[in-house]
């Protein structure tokens, strides 16, 4: 079976592109996966773009082979993006799924349900120690709920109501999230150049 690696230690993540490569019988691994640990690499980008590419192209440097890396999160209409890149540390530096949910609703709770559009953001890099990066975006609109909903997600996924639902990311089948998220909206752009990031 082909593999490739995914520059990533969240386990949610892993199980997103896990589920997507299978139709293409490729085995996903991850950073924790690796017999050694490589040391975490500062995102020290002002976009998605660039956060996605330095994970990429690190890692693929370190191991000397083709190396996906993503880089995502919630931009907010009515705070300005926010969170944006930030939205993995929202609260504070020590990742806190609940403590940045309890933030984004703090911010919120003025703004009136008309006015809570948003959108989950994923960009996808594509790094080869002897090609050109490949960038790939993808997008899931929706607006922000009043309270946490659902235990199926991960991150925002029990504040998001993606367009067209009236359930929450967190409240839908993980089949139903992996057709419609922005993570899958990305990836679906890769599948011409399956064949050459895989080993």
């Amino acid at each position: 079976m082909k593999k490739i690696l995914i520059a990533t230690k969240n386990k949610g993540k892993i199980n997103e592109f896990r589920d997507f490569f299978q139709q293409f019988d490729i085995e996903v691994e991850s950073l924790l996966d690796l017999v050694s640990l490589i040391p975490d690499i500062a995102e020290t980008g002002s976009t998605f773009e660039e956060n996605a590419a330095i994970k990429a192209e690190e890692t693929a440097d370190l191991l000397n082979q083709p190396v996906l890396a993503d880089d995502s999160g919630l931009m907010v209409d009515a705070l300005n993006g926010e969170p944006g890149i930030y939205s993995a540390r929202y609260a504070g530096e020590e990742k806190n799924d609940q403590e940045n949910n309890k933030k984004l609703l703090k911010k919120m709770e003025n703004t009136a349900e008309n006015l809570r559009t948003a959108s989950f953001v994923c960009v996808l890099a594509i790094a080869h120690p002897s090609k050109e990066t490949i960038f790939r975006t993808g997008y899931c609109n929706g607006k922000i709920a009043f309270s946490p909903k659902g235990a199926n997600g991960f991150g925002y996924d029990p504040l998001f109501i993606p367009d067209g639902y009236d359930l929450t990311m967190a409240e839908l089948s993980p089949q139903t999230k992996s057709k419609i998220s922005h993570r899958s909206q990305a990836i679906k752009k890769l599948e011409e150049w399956l064949t050459e990031i895989v080993k």
